[in-house]
């Protein structure tokens, strides 16, 4: 028997605050406890809808973060040259007169002279409306280099998309597929999530050139070729067709298989959808042979044949375009078994597999529901086969079509938004495209019209000049990369050292680590943050960079904003930014201070001085006079952040916060801004939620209750049905103008490329690196006898995230290197032992790095961590820490142009930074090393103490003291 003195469960500290993680992109609940002012614990908190009291390692070692020794402490002003890290430490009223001084002439004399990108922020419905009020076209966020594909893919499609806006039907699905899924965003939920499919028994596939984390718990694991994800969808779609396992009735209720597309070549209607005179589509009806409105529920709609309108021209419908693309033998199993490196056979059961789970299971759901048309149904027909996608597909320069591949392989089943398939987590779907159109027009009190990013509609809406050229710094939404929806990140340096359409005069970053891991073509990026011009002057000629940690990127600062550490601060998870919904119901957090930063230590026991960046920029546009950030009389309209978030408001009623809305707090969605909002906030634990109606939850784009239910919370504009896309006019558009039809045409250089890659259906090409440097090996052999045989690319490790997890002191413990893995088989093929030094060459440059021997990668792929190689003197590590003297980056392997040098290492249609295009060779190290190659001179900044972090002995050894004293 136990003893009845002893405390068998004894309170982990003081006091717990309950907040939100910021340890990763999941955004889970957490309970901080605090034990003498100081944190005891993180744990999970069960009452929030998206961890459900889950913690990973990462969120757990946010005490590690909080305590880190590279926080910075002051503001910084520097003193050597660029990049070298030499800087002193300066007070904040002159911080800010600085950065005013540098930013309010630019405001007056051409707001696009300050280039505003932002990294992995969390703030964007701040910061792009604060780049809205400065007048700057040049605002970006970090999607551009991370998961733009993702997004423009499924937004332009199915008015959703994957990555963290939609998810599987945990409760019902039979067969998920996970394409290209590592253990970063989301991971928490989908650890939760497959914890329940693999208690019912439910299959996982899991398609990843890389074993690893989710893959390692699948059922089946493909080990594709990189680059090739969206060559098996086709080949899938190919077998569906083949065996007639298609829902019709689902493409015609719910997408545009029906519509008739006018076949017209050369023409300026050619691919364009055959419309009424209200501009309504049409479709075929088979019982009266006529052309008829698309949207009426009382026909016989034809999704075969050729038709002859009344005005005598020829239309087809969408499911014809489908059936004669996609049957074309070219994407049978045995064409692409090869390229993609899965057997015929494979690909063939595959499709059997996806077919039977989706229409031999008979899942039906005993809810009925009314539909957009009023019509009432007993009962929501499932389709229990789910896809999940991540940037394993989309970081490709075929990424975009890949991604709208997966979407067409779903729609075809019928598995959108049915029970048991994917599924929309509000606010989504959007009607697509999404209304909101990228800001380009200057008013005259010097605001764009809208937000500088949006989605591109036709080239009308091309941020361009009467030429045709960019407007932007970056390029996006050029006729280069026309959809580009969150901006290109990857391009600004280049652009900006170029004068790429014109100089810049300051580039404002915050949390966007542009010199190190978050750069292609490192070593390059780095020369032009410090190149000069003929005069002596930096051709960037001021940098103001924000940051919680002495990053790499520090180091090529002008001026040093020191920000927060999460858990010192406030933050919006909004709706109207990345929300933290899930498919039953609309939810949204905050942050709030957990600590004062002003009582904060640094490692060295001195006060920090340290305050978040999104107060920061709403002090600076107050300061500099912006319109939105000003009272009628002249005076800072919002105190900081938290008062901005609680007061500002987006459109009458709408503000960041969808909770506790109203004077009287009572309202929810929409409603007058509540005082003691954030308040109602942190009494319930740091988030809201709000059900949606049991009758809504699947069918959210034609559910009569679901569209009401949106609309009355602003996530869509009317209940007006969103009609699924298989076949895009709005890529159509584009086309034609590069046929040279319509007042808005693309200059000369781009039209072929346009032509090419704006096909309204999907399709799939050579990612561009793999084919430009294989130009001269034939088209269907695998590439061993090439120059650069491998495919590279890089995994996010679930214990850590990005640079500033792997300068956790606790994260660290499980790995502080990495390493090159190969397969044993290219090993030998190469003549590689394990654990040899190796030199890995692409078109751009060689790195040597330690090999190691790993099972769990595709024979042609060689694959590492990412984001653990550190530069000497980042981060506070010790001088000879394991990440900077045998950690690496592929990053220095990777151009940022393409290697024609023609265009960036892009997608095409998005912009998006084609991350695992990279090809390589290896070979043994040609002589005797120790360290990783290449070296950089170390940074200046003050190393970290040597001596281990021993914080939680230390803090028992205070408790004891405490209880003793008692």
């Amino acid at each position: 028997m136990a003893d009845p003195a002893l405390n068998l469960s004894p309170s982990p500290g003081d006091e717990v605050k309950s907040t939100t993680c910021y340890m990763c992109a999941c955004r889970c609940g957490i309970k901080v406890w605090l034990a003498d002012g100081k944190i005891r614990y993180i744990q999970g908190n069960r009452d929030h809808p998206v961890n459900q009291g889950v913690l990973c390692a990462k969120g757990a070692a946010g005490i590690m973060q909080h305590y880190s020794p590279a926080r910075l402490r002051k503001p910084l002003l520097r003193v050597g040259e660029r990049g070298a890290g030499e800087f002193r430490e300066i007070e904040w009223d002159e911080a800010l007169d600085i950065a005013t001084s540098w930013l309010k002439p630019i405001r007056e004399r051409n707001p696009d002279e300050l280039a505003f990108f932002t990294g992995r922020d969390q703030s964007q419905a701040l910061t792009g409306w604060w780049a809205q009020q400065f007048g700057t076209v040049n605002y970006a966020a970090h999607g551009g280099f991370c998961s733009v594909n993702m997004a423009a893919g499924g937004l332009y499609s199915v008015g959703g998309s994957f990555w963290e806006f939609g998810e599987p039907d945990w409760e019902h699905t039979q067969l998920l597929m996970l394409w290209g899924v590592a253990e970063d965003h989301d991971s928490n939920p989908l650890k939760l999530g497959l914890g329940k499919l693999k208690e019912r028994g439910a299959k996982v596939i899991a398609v990843n050139p890389v074993r690893s984390g989710y893959g390692a718990i699948a059922d089946e694991w493909i080990g594709i070729r990189p680059g090739t994800d969206g060559l098996f969808a086709f080949a899938l779609i190919h077998e569906l067709l083949r065996m007639d396992r298609i829902d019709l009735d689902y493409l015609v209720r719910y997408a545009n298989a029906h519509w008739l597309v006018i076949g017209n070549p050369g023409g300026a209607d050619d691919g364009m959808f055959a419309r009424d005179a209200d501009g309504g589509s049409l479709c075929w009806d088979a019982e009266k042979n006529v052309a008829v409105d698309a949207g009426r529920i009382d026909i016989s709609p034809a999704v075969v044949g050729n038709y002859t309108l009344a005005d005598g021209r020829s239309a087809r419908p969408v499911f014809q375009l489908i059936v004669d693309r996609y049957l074309d033998p070219q994407y049978a199993p045995e064409a692409v078994s090869e390229r993609c490196g899965i057997p015929a056979s494979t690909i063939r059961r595959i499709a059997r597999e996806l077919a039977e789970a989706a229409f031999d299971s008979n899942l039906t759901l005993p809810i009925a529901w009314t539909d957009s048309w009023g019509r009432e149904h007993a009962e929501m027909v499932g389709r229990p086969v789910s896809m999940h996608a991540m940037r394993g597909i989309s970081a490709h320069s075929n990424g975009f079509h890949t991604c709208r591949a997966l979407h067409l392989l779903q729609l075809l089943l019928g598995a959108i938004d049915a029970p048991g398939s994917f599924r929309y987590q509000p606010p989504f779907p959007k009607p697509i495209p999404p209304a909101n159109r990228p800001g380009k027009l200057r008013k005259p009190d010097g605001l764009l019209d809208a937000a500088p990013l949006g989605f591109v509609h036709g080239p009308e809406d091309l941020v361009v000049d009467h030429h045709g050229q960019p407007r932007r710094i970056d390029h996006a939404y050029s006729w280069a990369y026309p959809l580009a929806a969150h901006g290109m990140m990857h391009t600004v340096i280049r652009n900006a050292w170029a004068g790429d359409p014109y100089r810049i005069d300051t580039l404002l970053m915050f949390m966007a680590n542009m010199s190190w891991n978050s750069a292609m073509n490192t070593g390059e990026t780095m020369h032009w943050l410090t190149d000069k011009d003929e005069a002596g002057e930096y051709r960037i000629p001021r940098i103001i960079y924000s940051d919680a940690y002495a990053s790499e990127m520090v180091a090529y600062a002008d001026l040093v904003l020191p920000d927060t550490t999460y858990l010192e601060r406030f933050d919006a998870i909004s709706l109207l930014d990345r929300p933290i919904s899930d498919a039953d119901a609309a939810s949204d957090a905050i942050r709030h201070p957990v600590f004062d930063p002003a009582t904060q230590l640094g490692q060295d026991g001195t006060p920090r001085d340290v305050r978040g960046f999104q107060s920061v920029l709403i002090e600076l546009g107050a300061r500099i006079g912006l319109p939105g950030l000003l009272d009628e009389d002249g005076s800072p309209k919002y105190r900081d952040y938290a008062d901005y978030i609680v007061r500002h408001e987006r459109a009458p009623g709408v503000g960041l916060l969808a909770g506790w809305r109203g004077e009287d707090g009572k309202s929810e969605g929409k409603g007058a801004p509540n005082p003691d909002q954030l308040q109602r906030y942190i009494e319930h634990g740091g988030f809201w939620h709000s059900p949606v109606p049991a009758s809504a939850r699947y069918f959210k784009m034609a559910n009569r209750d679901y569209l009401q239910w949106a609309q009355r919370f602003g996530f869509v504009p009317t209940a007006e049905p969103i009609v699924l896309q298989l076949y895009s006019e709005t890529l159509q558009k584009f086309r034609l103008a590069a046929q040279g039809h319509g007042p808005h045409q693309p200059p000369p250089e781009h039209r072929q490329r346009v032509a090419t890659y704006f096909d309204p259906l999907p399709i799939w090409y050579e990612p561009f690196e793999h084919e430009q440097v294989n130009a001269a090996v034939p088209d269907r052999q695998v590439r061993t006898e090439s120059r650069f045989p491998l495919s590279a690319i890089t995994q996010r490790p679930m214990f850590m995230y990005h640079a500033w997890g792997s300068q956790n002191a606790w994260l660290r413990q499980i790995a502080t290197r990495n390493y090159l893995y190969l397969h044993p088989d290219t090993g030998a093929q190469y003549g590689i032992a394990d654990e040899d030094w190796i030199e890995v060459t692409s078109h751009n440059g060689t790195i040597t790095v330690q090999a190691k021997f790993a099972a769990n990668v595709q024979p042609d792929t060689v694959w590492s961590w990412n984001a653990i190689g550190k530069r000497k003197g980042a981060w506070k590590l010790a001088k000879n820490a394991p990440e900077s003297t045998k950690g690496f980056l592929l990053n220095h392997l990777i151009s940022d142009v393409t290697p024609k040098g023609d265009y960036a290492n892009a997608d095409p249609v998005t912009g998006q930074a084609a991350w695992f295009d990279l090809r390589v060779s290896i070979r043994k190290a040609s002589a005797q090393v120790d360290e990783s190659q290449p070296q950089f001179k170390p940074l200046a900044f003050t190393e970290a103490n040597e001596a281990p972090l021993r914080y939680g002995a230390q803090l028992r050894e205070r408790m004891s003291r405490k209880g003793n004293s008692k």
